[in-house]
């Protein structure tokens, strides 16, 4: 087998095992807090950024933490989550106005703690594991 094709046989099976895995709702949710967290860290970042390079990064990965926020908003079943969802929907609104707030003011305070906040959900969510969620569904 020629160096190419171990490339593109790597590739193809990379891709079915990724393809596989985006139908894991667990898995989704996952990636989508991990997208979410280096987002808001990038945020944080460049949070003074006033020209160039910096602010495009500041703006881009602004708007992609808000809609993140909002697909894991709109993604909570209230009549199946009941208090959790209404309490993660508490904690995903509060992470969004503490963006809101630190692209107003230039302060980073506020991403500190949205971060802090969504770490903690992010870790509680691996650790349940796609069977136990799987179950509840």
């Amino acid at each position: 087998m020629s160096n190419k094709s171990k490339i593109t046989s790597a590739y193809q099976t990379a891709e079915k095992h990724a393809l596989g895995e985006a139908d894991d709702p667990h898995f989704v949710v996952l990636m989508m807090f991990d997208a979410l967290l280096k987002s808001i860290k990038l945020f944080r970042e460049n949070i003074s950024a006033k020209k160039g390079h910096q602010l495009e990064l500041k703006s881009d990965s602004f708007a992609r933490a808000l809609t993140i926020i909002y697909a894991l908003q709109t993604s909570l079943d209230f009549e199946k989550g009941g208090e959790i969802s209404e309490n993660l929907f508490k904690l995903y609104e509060f992470s969004r106005q503490q963006l809101l707030s630190d692209m107003k003011s230039g302060n980073s305070a506020g991403s500190t703690d949205a971060i802090d906040v969504l770490t903690e959900i992010r870790d509680a969510w691996s650790q349940i594991g796609p069977k136990s969620v799987a179950s509840e569904l």
